[in-house]
């Protein structure tokens, strides 16, 4: 999902014109007509997530400066970008002292309006990660720190939310890489025990003579090489959250101890002579189905239904696609400012290319990509060529591999050499649009845009940057486009790939 930019301004002239200029920079715009409208969108509990704005200084009703104020008692960090006529100066300076970024003078150029909005999101990214890293550090993440637009996550956060306000076991479980342990910070950020310790231990780490000792610690001289007296990790997080990672690698000897401890709310040091009371909140995660594990014997039945009070379920990275462009800018910001480079963005191309992979090691393996490409790039924007292992892979059934050049001929449509096909029906005669069905009734409207970006492919030879300036469209959307157009015809099988 592309970047949503809210442009208000009350004169629809203008507003046409900066929407014009926002899409062709491959963001979606929201448009309102007025302040008051871009205030009630901006505030709205369930409204649609806005990255940026840019807002007009000067219209009847709340003005420009109402808005910015509006937006800093509501404690919004959305970036702002104000417009004004000539010899405005002096409302920009007020404006930048109310919070705006940066303003552009009407009528805005393009490069100037996309230099704009590309620095005020690359901003808006990096003051996001930070913040979100100094909360982490500080125990105090929470659920706004956590990057994702997607329907799919919606359902979760909200059950994790509910979750923060009470002491119940959560199981969190998810495939490796997808954010469990964020999900368990964010679930103790947002409660009552926000200011104690977030203890996490990663079980499956841990050698399994030492579990016991790790977990609820042993005294001096307990064992060969206990050589002063350790409290364990219950102990440590008591008045807190204690985040059991990977916890189906516990072995058998430590669950029946660990079923114990949340039995009671007691654990016995190894080599102690009474048991300690504690009082911890449990969250634990796991990358296996330990329903499963029950079943093999590999995991305690008693102990499965102490953890599975209230499950999580975080899906897959390649099941919510629309987040993958939000993690793209946060990671970027974050590794451009830590390796000191200057880099502005990423290409429209690697980006609808990257957001169509399946990527296995899900939100880590997208981390470690985008580090890999900010170290190693010589260029001021990551192209498709800084990401050579995802280059090289296949984009999954259904989904078209947006590499160019992608060559399509006028009827069959396979791209010569690459093996991509694009699912459009071939068309009746090149140059020709047939309005009427054979029915005689008006065709449908998708079903003649297809057929255009179809013929237009054809005639561009696969140059997908022409493609989309000649449609006027972003090439973002172009690529969206293609991708509905092969969900939709069952009758072509999605879209084919080859290595």
């Amino acid at each position: 999902m592309a970047a949503s930019i809210l442009i208000a301004d009350d004169d629809a002239v203008q507003r046409r014109l900066v929407e014009n200029m926002v899409q062709k920079c491959g963001y979606e715009a929201v448009v309102v007509a007025s302040g008051d409208a871009a205030v009630a969108l901006l505030t709205a509990p369930d409204g649609q997530e806005i990255d940026a704005v840019v807002l007009d200084l000067v219209m009847p009703g709340l003005d420009g400066l109402g808005v910015l104020a509006k937006i800093r008692e509501a404690g919004l960090s959305v970036p702002v970008i104000v417009q004004t006529a000539h010899g405005g100066i002096d409302n920009v300076v007020s404006a930048m002292r109310a919070g705006a970024q940066d303003f552009v003078v009407k009528p805005a150029s393009f490069e100037r309006l996309q230099v704009s909005l590309r620095n005020a999101l690359n901003t808006s990214a990096l003051k996001g990660e930070l913040q979100r890293i100094r909360h982490s550090r500080e125990g105090r993440l929470t659920f706004a720190d956590i990057i994702t637009r997607s329907e799919t996550m919606a359902a979760v956060l909200r059950t994790a939310q509910k979750a923060a306000s009470s002491t119940i076991p959560v199981l969190i479980e998810g495939e490796s890489g997808v954010g469990k342990e964020l999900f368990a910070r964010a679930i103790h950020g947002s409660g009552e025990r926000k200011s104690k310790p977030f203890v996490a231990v990663n079980c499956g780490a841990i050698p399994d003579n030492l579990v016991e000792s790790i977990l609820f610690g042993h005294e001096k001289g307990a064992f060969t090489g206990a050589t002063e007296r350790h409290m364990g990790k219950f102990v440590e997080a008591t008045g807190g959250t204690l985040f059991l990672d990977e916890v189906g690698e516990l072995p058998l000897a430590a669950q029946v101890k660990l079923l114990r401890a949340l039995q009671e709310g007691t654990v016995e040091a190894v080599g102690g002579r009474k048991p300690v009371k504690v009082d911890v909140r449990i969250i634990s995660a796991t990358n296996r189905k330990l329903l499963d594990l029950v079943k093999n014997g590999q995991f305690r039945e008693d102990l499965f239904y102490r953890l599975h009070v209230l499950p999580l379920t975080i899906p897959p990275l390649r099941m919510r696609r629309e987040d993958i462009p939000h993690l793209l800018r946060h990671f970027l910001a974050r590794f451009c400012a830590e390796e000191n480079r200057t880099i502005t963005g990423i290409s429209g191309e690697a980006m609808a290319h990257l957001s169509q992979l399946d990527w296995p090691g899900n939100i880590r393996q997208l981390e470690n990509t985008v580090y890999r490409a900010v170290v190693m790039s010589e260029s001021d924007q990551l192209g498709l060529a800084d990401f050579p292992q995802a280059a090289a892979h296949n984009v999954p059934d259904g989904h078209v591999q947006h590499s160019e050049p992608l060559i399509v001929g006028p009827s069959t449509a396979p791209a010569m050499g690459s093996g991509i096909e694009v699912p459009m029906t071939p068309l009746a005669a090149v140059g020709s649009l047939a309005m009427l069905t054979s029915a005689g009734e008006v065709r449908p409207l998708e079903e003649m845009e297809n057929e255009i970006i179809r013929f237009a492919i054809s005639h561009y030879r696969g140059q997908m940057s022409e493609v989309a300036r000649r449609l006027k469209i972003g090439r973002s959307t172009l690529y969206r486009k293609l991708d509905e157009a092969a969900a939709d015809d069952p009758a072509e099988g999605g879209a084919n790939t080859t290595s």
